[in-house]
């Protein structure tokens, strides 16, 4: 994206800081004053003791000496001010800028999800945005700085000596062109940089949490060598990088011993021929050193510019990913939901591929309904259920709930109404009670044990060490897949949503753990609006109706024994898994 725009999008996040931003370049203002006045105090006392030695008296260095004290004074205390609160201005906006992509991000729907590394996402919300904070305080103090400079120092350079001045600043516009070329290349490898520690920040996470794997196929040694490869083309990038911004201050130290050669060429010829005096050649180079130092410390700033543009480039990346999944103009908060569903003529493809999932889909659940979806895989089972809290919008027809469009619907209050039990059990680093009142923030502690007992959780939660208190680690990695999965359960308990969403919540568990669940399940599934997806036939027998799905339609409908009758694609699925069950028996006699 090209520099004006994106300063264009960072421009308001200076917004709610303007009177801090103003005070930072009054401070700063200052402190070029304070600097730019020493010249002219030099310039005064040389050419006074060059014409009239007895005229700087005691008295007179006293005064200018305690005039130069005072305002060091001043510059101390502006340069304390822009040093912390310019800081900490720069700071408040990186932490604004994070809140904004993280609040962006739980907006995103799961199609952005599928494709977008979390190593990458990661970078985005914290490594890209640490330089953000010198970018926002220094970005502007520098070029404010470097404007007052310039100017004073053009205007008194050109009151001493004209010539010389236009020939000084005949080299600043060449300098900047000649520079352009190597900080635009400096600004691509810092964007390739952050591309690349995303990757890295991917790899590692892939490997931590695949780490079981790992050492179970005793395949350290390759990603090992995967983690090398992506490692040293990160030092590559980094190698080319270092090489442009050596190239960049190269060229600006040429610049500016050109420069100086100028000042000590045509300033000694001018002194010669007595058309500058020697105060003022002094303070003519001490200018010239200042401008110089400006010249010199824009250039510096400029790494620090693009690490910033990099990163506000970043982020502005994940502020533009389309919110596909939002309220729609007019949709209302739905109170006292009975649970009926209908599916009237849905259909679905993926955005990504656009291959088509659901098919014509007209289906009516009545409040209170158990109703089981079964059929081979990618038969469109999932999709079906993810569209009723609309983690995904239909591409076709219309989804109602109780008379209403989903569209129609908040998507909290929706989603509040729904609850849902994935195979995926998935319980955030914290303890067990932390977990559970995942579901209902507000509840009490007694709600919590309450809902933990209905799950058939609670005599395991009590044998922990810690009890409710118990850290289950990352993912829950200090827990069994059965424990897990009635903690989850436990959850939409507490919730107490009047839709329940079952997604293969047993097919992951051994025997005794699937009964302990699948009586839990019978519990949670009481009085409410009930959708099971299920590969084992046996825990959905006692479904009101059965959905097959088959290549995205409805196959078949109807409840266990009248599809068994039909001897259609239901009765092949169970008698496959009766001989598959049978062959296990006979291998066990």
């Amino acid at each position: 994206m090209r520099t004006s725009a994106l300063m264009k999008r960072f421009a308001p996040y200076y917004k709610r800081y303007w009177k801090t931003m103003v005070f930072d370049l009054f401070c700063a203002s200052l402190t070029t004053i304070c600097e730019l006045i020493l010249p002219m105090i030099l310039r005064y006392i040389t050419n006074q003791g060059m014409q009239d030695i007895t005229s700087i008296t005691a008295g007179v260095i006293l005064q200018i000496a305690a005039l130069y004290f005072g305002l060091r004074i001043v510059d101390g205390l502006a340069a304390f001010y822009m040093a912390y609160t310019g800081h900490v201005m720069g700071a408040r906006i990186e932490t604004d800028m994070r809140q904004d992509a993280f609040e962006h991000l739980q907006k995103l729907s799961d199609s952005y999800f599928n494709n977008t590394k979390v190593g990458q996402i990661m970078a985005r919300i914290t490594s890209d945005l640490f330089d953000v904070t010198e970018f926002a305080h220094h970005c502007p103090e520098e070029f404010f700085i470097a404007g007052i400079k310039a100017i004073i120092a053009f205007v008194v350079l050109a009151g001493i000596n004209l010539p010389l001045t236009v020939i000084i600043f005949v080299f600043v516009p060449i300098m900047a062109v000649s520079c352009t070329y190597f900080n635009l290349k400096v600004r691509e490898a810092f964007k390739q940089q952050r591309f690349q520690i995303g990757e890295l920040n991917a790899k590692i996470e892939d490997n931590l949490l695949g780490n079981r794997v790992v050492r179970a196929f005793a395949n350290q040694d390759i990603e090992i060598e995967k983690f090398r490869e992506d490692n040293q083309a990160f030092l590559g990038i980094k190698r080319e990088t270092y090489k442009y911004m050596a190239a960049f201050q190269d060229t600006i130290r040429m610049f500016d011993g050109l420069m100086y050669t100028v000042v000590i060429l045509a300033g000694g010829i001018f002194m010669v021929k007595r058309l500058i005096e020697p105060g003022d050649l002094v303070a003519y180079t001490l200018y010239v050193t200042t401008l110089l130092a400006t010249i010199r410390r824009i250039i510096e700033f400029a790494e620090q510019f693009q690490r910033g543009m990099t990163g506000i480039e970043r982020f502005v990346e994940i502020m533009d990913s389309t919110v596909e999944i939002l309220d729609e103009p007019g949709a209302e908060p739905m109170e006292h939901i009975e649970g009926g569903i209908s599916f009237n003529h849905v259909s679905f493809e993926y955005p990504d591929d656009h291959t088509p999932v659901l098919n014509d889909i007209t289906l009516d659940i009545r409040p209170g309904e158990k109703v089981a979806l079964v059929g081979p895989s990618g038969g469109g089972k999932t999709t079906l259920c993810s569209l009723i809290p609309r983690f995904y919008d239909t591409t076709g027809g219309k989804i109602y709930i109780d008379g209403r469009e989903l569209k129609g619907i908040t998507l909290q209050s929706l989603r509040s109404n729904i609850g849902i039990v994935q195979q995926d059990v998935y319980l955030f680093s914290g303890s067990v009670y932390d977990n559970i009142s995942y579901g209902r923030p507000e509840a009490s502690r007694e709600e919590v044990v309450q809902a933990a007992k209905l799950a058939g959780a609670h005599e395991f939660i009590s044998q922990l060490k810690n009890g409710y208190d118990t850290y289950v680690g990352e993912r829950g990695v200090k827990l069994s897949g059965g424990q897990k999965q009635r903690i989850s359960i436990a959850r939409v308990f507490l919730k107490n949503p009047p839709i329940l969403i079952l997604d293969e919540a047993t097919s992951a568990l051994d025997n005794e753990s699937e009964y302990v669940v699948s009586q839990s399940l019978e519990r949670l599934a009481e009085g409410r609006t009930t959708v099971t997806i299920a590969h084992r036939l046996t825990t959905i027998q006692n479904a009101d109706r059965i959905l097959v799905l088959s290549d995205g339609k409805i196959a078949e409908e109807g409840s266990h024994q009248k599809l068994l009758e039909k001897k259609g694609i239901y009765y092949q699925l169970y008698m496959s898994v009766q001989n598959r069950t049978d062959g296990f028996l006979a291998e066990g006699e």
